[in-house]
């Protein structure tokens, strides 16, 4: 087999190049078109020489029941403390919690800010951004107030939509980016900002500002309830879109990202139009809207039959598993769900969303939270206690180093192959130099050649590997 680097996009190659080698930046990573399909990997035998493989019947195995799912998300929303519960929060809000929340995540960096001119950060700016966030106009009560998204927005450290970053031309990095949320997702407002435009925010797995035109605020009972219902619709395609609508331009062409969850309306009469057309070929869904003056409503909208949904979670099977992840690859990587996409943890979470299970937001929570069948690893760790561990990686094992997360797939050829969104890679060329690329996207690589420096391997920095099981006693 041909040495050679991934390229993280899959072409629709026939049967007749399942075994092509994938040729690009040079002799380094052992690589076929065929590693870049689910099928390969759900289906793959075994090939002898003890290299461990899923055979039909192992991919359709369920790793972990609905029962077991249900029980891991209580224990993450009542042991994690990522995870904050919306409906506990008090009815009012005193100045020092919205203080003590705003000043955890409203820091300014200490070091110089760039912004997309190349220009430094001003302090005049930053003056006017940290003045934004009204810390100082905080009242000494607030009624706590309940909404919910009605569209992809971003999650900022500050009210701004400016853009900064660490280095002039470096401007994949937003440093002001932290996440984002999704239409229908709940949130509990803690505070606005001084010019009205912005929201500070809790949600499920996050804290921080959301602009405030994509927040409808309601009842409690109506935010909380919202997606709680019998009959719902699952999201299965890395993204989907509402049906184009000029009646209800607040529901047309929304995006959808995976594991959003939505109430059917099953009843809707089929000869009463949604927004100017029949249903018969489409999902009538229920769909927040913001009104006006900020109030919230929810509306039908229309998801064609042809887009990638569920009317349930699905079954966590390595097969689905396979099939779910796979459906990014090749996808933008995007810090903090920058450019509609996403990163390392928004994507492991995103995947196993649409099979019901609620993980934290970042790696740094993800990597350590209790709820999760957790092995951890710490400095005084041999190489050969490391290896062991690599070598026993299932599939779906979340493998974490400092500041990244990788989705393993299995063992194939002598090495350990991983599914990640990632910023770039490194590893050994055959001459000796380390070879850097800029991956920047969901990619297939293997686990073992993958450099941190000239010194220390991935495997090195593990910190921890988080397994979707039934947690070990």
């Amino acid at each position: 087999m041909a040495m050679v680097l991934l390229l993280a996009v899959a072409g629709a190659a026939g049967a007749q190049d399942a075994d092509r080698p994938l040729s690009g930046y040079g002799d380094v990573i052992e690589l076929t078109d065929s590693f870049l399909y689910p099928q390969f990997w759900s289906g793959q035998q075994d090939q002898g020489a003890g290299e461990p493989a899923l055979d039909l019947t192992e991919a359709d195995r369920i790793l972990l029941s609905r029962t077991d799912i249900d029980a891991q998300n209580a224990r993450m929303r009542a042991e994690d403390p990522s995870i904050h519960n919306l409906a506990g929060l008090p009815a009012s809000l005193t100045r020092a919690k919205v203080k003590a929340d705003l000043g955890a995540l409203s820091r300014w960096p200490d070091k110089p800010l760039y912004g997309e001119d190349g220009q430094l950060i001003s302090a005049e700016q930053r003056a006017s951004i940290i003045a934004n966030a009204g810390g100082d106009a905080i009242a000494a009560t607030r009624p706590l107030q309940y909404g919910l998204v009605v569209h992809r927005a971003a999650l900022r450290t500050f009210p701004t939509m400016l853009r900064v970053f660490s280095r002039p031309g470096d401007t994949d990095i937003d440093r002001f980016q932290e996440s984002a949320l999704f239409p229908g997702d709940a949130v509990a407002v803690l505070h606005e900002s001084a010019d009205g435009q912005w929201l500070f925010v809790t949600s499920e797995r996050y804290t921080a500002w959301i602009e405030k035109r994509f927040v409808g605020v309601g009842d409690k009972a109506t935010v909380l309830g919202y997606g709680a219902t019998e009959h719902y619709r699952v999201v299965t395609g890395a993204t989907v879109f509402t049906t184009f609508t000029p009646e209800e331009p607040r529901v047309s062409r929304l995006q959808l990202d995976m594991g959003v969850r939505l109430p059917a309306l099953v009843d809707w009469p089929l000869q009463q139009p949604v927004n100017g057309q029949q249903a018969h070929a489409s999902y009538v869904v229920q769909l927040p809207v913001r009104n006006d003056d900020g109030s919230l409503a929810l509306v039908p909208a229309l998801i064609a039959r042809s887009q990638d949904t569920s009317e349930t979670y699905l079954e966590l099977t390595p097969r689905d598993l396979y099939a779910q992840a796979f459906k990014f690859l090749g996808e933008r990587y995007g810090w903090g769900h920058s450019y509609d996409t996403r990163d390392c943890s928004g994507f492991v979470s995103e995947v196993y969303r649409s099979f019901g299970i609620l993980m934290p937001r970042n790696t740094s929570a993800q990597a350590v939270s209790p709820a999760l069948d957790r092995i951890a690893f710490t400095a005084k760790d041999s190489k050969a206690k490391r290896m062991e561990a690599v070598k026993n990686l299932q599939p779906g094992d979340l493998v974490y180093i400092p500041g990244h997360v990788m989705l393993t797939l299995g063992h194939f050829g002598g090495n350990t192959w991983m599914i990640h969104d990632t910023a770039g890679g490194s590893w050994f060329a055959p001459d000796g130099t380390r070879v850097q690329a800029h991956l920047n996207g969901v990619s297939v690589t293997p686990l073992e050649p993958m450099m941190a420096s000239d010194t220390v391997s991935y495997i090195d920095r593990i910190t921890n590997i988080q397994r979707m099981r039934a947690k070990t006693p």
